[in-house]
């Protein structure tokens, strides 16, 4: 062939060429790797997932075992009532089996002093009606002993099933938590600050801003309660994540929005879950400082709102309690505190 047309044949192939391996490429095209912090993030998420979940077994189990307390107090109660009235029963038996023997009619016939025999009589009769009522009282008394036990090896059997619950949601935890440690290890330095953001408690203070802006987010506050909880999280800046912890010096997300109302004086829930349904539910436009805001789709993470967009929120075992954007995750709901 002549040398245009060999070049424009060449052209051709070669053309085609790059279009079949770019059609083939387009078909077999590897997967693109997931941002390096993918793995620790979604560990860290089931970590708090199961973390809410002990949190909730555990406040199960503390009712359980205060109620099997209380059970066994009244049970020791009742069987000291118990034990009394056996006494008074034995003392009426004792007398009334010293005054037996001859027959009634015959012992007036015989007795020196019929007129103290017949009081005598008397007093006998008012004594057999007392045992007849002892021994009601006695018969009551074994009854509702017997219901106090039966009541006491249930709640055994409830606290042995949440202590089970416990163990389990312990191993998920720890074994969610050594997984992203381990994947943390894996990481540069430069991954592993782009997780943590800084893990001293000087950088998460630092990150709080500056006092004029806390003084602006606690006039914003809707109550003097929701300004205290905010002060308190401010206080508590860079102090360390420790799941199941509700301070002082340490909290997981939920411990932390707790220990904040516990500080003005309001009981909030221990759990995520039951944090949601403590107060007013608020749209997120209708957010001010002191607001509960919940986050995933399951409201396994909580953070308190501080305003400005910004919540004070306890985050990972990586990171220290710390401001951060309520964009930061999947908002899903919010609740005010009243």
């Amino acid at each position: 062939m002549g040398g245009t047309t060999a070049r424009a044949a060449v052209t051709v192939v070669l053309a085609g060429t790059a279009t079949a391996a770019g059609f083939d490429g387009a078909a077999h095209a590897a997967p693109r790797p997931a941002p390096a912090g993918a793995d620790v993030d979604r560990l860290y998420r089931e970590a708090e997932v199961a973390t809410e979940k002990y949190n909730g077994a555990k406040e199960r189990a503390d009712s359980a075992r205060e109620r099997l307390r209380d059970l066994q107090d009244e049970t020791a109660r009742a069987q000291a009532r118990l034990n009394k009235a056996r006494e008074a029963l034995g003392a009426v038996a004792a007398a009334q089996y010293r005054a037996g023997g001859l027959d009634p009619a015959l012992r007036l016939m015989l007795s020196d002093d019929p007129d103290a025999y017949l009081d005598g009589a008397a007093l006998a009769e008012r004594a057999g009606s007392r045992h007849h009522a002892e021994l009601g009282r006695v018969r009551a008394q074994l009854r509702e002993i017997e219901k106090l036990r039966g009541a006491a090896r249930v709640e055994v059997k409830t606290l042995t099933t949440r202590r089970a619950e416990l163990g389990r949601h312990r191993r998920t935890i720890t074994e969610k938590l050594s997984a992203a440690r381990q994947a943390l290890s894996r990481m540069s330095p430069e991954e592993r600050a782009g997780i943590t953001g800084g893990t001293g408690r000087t950088a998460a203070r630092s990150a709080g801003g500056t006092a004029r802006d806390t003084a602006l987010s606690l006039s914003q506050a809707p109550n003097a309660r929701a300004a205290q909880a905010v002060a308190y999280a401010h206080q508590k800046l860079g102090s360390p994540y420790v799941w199941g912890a509700t301070g002082p010096d340490a909290f997981d997300c939920s411990g932390l929005v707790l220990a904040a109302y516990r500080s003005a004086g309001v009981s909030l829930p221990r759990t995520t879950y039951a944090q949601i349904d403590a107060g007013r539910r608020v749209s997120r436009s209708e957010l001010l400082p002191g607001d509960l805001v919940f986050f995933y789709s399951g409201i396994s993470h909580v953070g308190l709102y501080i305003g400005n967009g910004q919540m004070i929120h306890a985050p990972n075992p990586s990171a220290p309690v710390r401001v951060a954007p309520v964009d930061q995750m999947p908002f899903a709901g919010a609740t005010r505190v009243v």
